[in-house]
């Protein structure tokens, strides 16, 4: 593998080709189906498959035998899938999406979810960096390794259209593709996330999900609070008062022993090497308000608790009026939506029942208690790497990037990976991604930095490559 003319390949094909593809599909508001249940009738979601699938077929041609079908199954949304056939041994499958989380406000001024924009080595805008660079990054590896003429493995691309949805749809379609997926021994996953952009970052666990949404009903309608108040129960602190059940308010810390699990010592280990990588990067990428610090001065133990503990968020609330609009009213009921990240290891729905059962067991004033489980995805703890493959990571991200490769886990969820992980048991599996400081997911002012993105495609081509001359036989 000639480095340098890889390199130059990326620059050449991510600056003609690709951003202008990825800059075309920013605009496309093509949301998941969770955030757009009317998303066929719509129709951005096909907009977006096809804009994907036209710029694949127009350079399919230089990979002999390449095919792509864009998958149809009925009450589903689509799926792309690429087959490579290979000129050398093995079988690998490359996984990315390309549906995308709803606008949120705060966007900066001149951007916005669907507006492109380019700006200091980044390109800003829903759904770039998660994951719609991932089908691009795929095939530039390939037809990078096409271009030195070096051996490639049999490689299937599969992007969905579902995983922001917690990929409801996949499953059917891995069963449908299941002759033509057949048993890779590798897996690269590229919607994950780096601690920085200066190296290739390997995602090593990702946490699971519980989540509902807890009502609290004291009243048919509301009622005056000069008249109610100290009569009527606030539902509010109702409310507060059940999360406390399984969160203490002071600290963070989850009380359910259920949702926690022991953490393996290669984990903490890897935590404290990430924690000495990243220093206080940890923390400050995030857009902390005013004064407010992080829920721990220890950085091994913050890498932890992002990756391998029981973390509550509050996602959304209901019941209440804005403020400009509230009146003396004592409201009729509050609903939270619940959001627990879970340890990767720990069983998802067995959280979900304890979570159901430690709020609905005895309400308080006898008040009208619901907690609706929307179910929950367990995590995934990758396999040790095989010594060829930890060898493989180390020439690309040294090779790529002049730095050592890193490794932790991920505090988000990839449904994908947990269904692989139980479907291939012996499979190889590379996770990373772009996702780096500030890069914001999911928030406002999401980007795509563009340096790394390039990098990554470099250093999975080389994987690739070496999986070639290295990998299983």
């Amino acid at each position: 593998m000639d480095t340098g003319k890889l390199t130059r390949f990326m620059e050449r094909i991510w600056d003609d080709d690709i951003v202008p593809a990825l800059t075309d599909y920013i605009r496309i508001p093509n949301k998941s189906p969770a955030f757009d249940p009317e998303w066929a009738a719509h129709g951005h979601m096909e907009k977006a498959v096809a804009l994907f699938a036209d710029w694949a077929r127009a350079r399919l041609g230089a990979l002999p035998g390449a095919s792509l079908e864009i998958v149809h199954l009925e009450g589903r949304t689509p799926l792309i899938f690429i087959d490579v056939p290979g000129n050398g041994p093995g079988k690998v499958l490359l996984y990315g999406h390309l549906d995308k989380q709803p606008e949120m406000a705060g966007w900066a001024d001149g951007t916005g979810p669907w507006t492109p924009v380019l700006k200091d080595g980044k390109l800003y805008g829903r759904g770039g960096a998660d994951d719609g660079y991932a089908m691009f990054a795929s095939l530039s590896a390939l037809l990078a390794l096409t271009e030195q003429n070096i051996a490639r493995p049999h490689c299937v691309i599969v992007i969905e259209a579902c995983e922001e949805s917690g990929s409801t749809d996949l499953p059917a379609y891995i069963d449908h593709l299941a002759d033509r997926i057949g048993t890779p021994s590798l897996v690269v996953c590229l919607d994950s996330g780096c601690g920085d952009y200066e190296r290739l970052w390997l995602t090593t666990s990702l946490r699971g999900i519980a989540m509902g949404t807890l009502t609290v009903r004291v009243l048919g309608e509301g009622v005056h609070s000069g008249d109610a108040s100290g009569i009527v129960p606030s539902s509010f602190r109702i409310a507060r008062s059940l999360v406390s059940r399984i969160e203490d308010e002071a600290s963070g810390a989850i009380k359910l022993p259920g949702l926690h699990v022991q953490i393996p010592p290669g984990r903490i280990e890897q935590a404290k090497q990430s924690a000495t990588v990243l220093g206080d990067a940890i923390f400050t990428k995030m857009p902390f308000a005013g004064t407010t610090k992080p829920m721990a001065d220890d950085l091994p133990e913050l890498v932890l608790n992002r990756t391998w503990r029981p973390q509550l968020a509050i996602t959304g609330m209901a019941g209440y009026p804005a403020p400009e609009n509230a009146g003396n009213v004592l409201l009729p009921f509050t609903t939270l939506k619940l959001s627990m990240r879970l340890p990767p290891t720990c069983d998802a729905q067995a959280a979900v029942t304890a979570m159901k059962e430690t709020l609905e067991t005895v309400h308080p004033y006898g008040a009208e208690v619901v907690f609706d489980a929307e179910g929950g995805q367990s995590g995934w703890n990758a396999p040790p790497l095989a010594p060829w493959l930890e060898r493989a990571v180390q020439r690309a991200s040294q090779d790529h990037f002049g730095n050592p490769p890193a490794y932790m886990g991920e505090g988000g969820s990839i449904p994908f990976m947990a269904m692989l992980g139980e479907k291939f048991p012996g499979t190889q599996f590379v996770v990373t991604g772009v996702l780096g400081p500030h890069s914001n997911a999911h928030g406002p002012n999401e980007f795509l930095h563009l340096a790394m993105a390039r990098k990554v495609s470099a250093a999975i081509a080389s994987i690739l490559a070496a999986y070639c001359d290295e990998g299983p036989r």
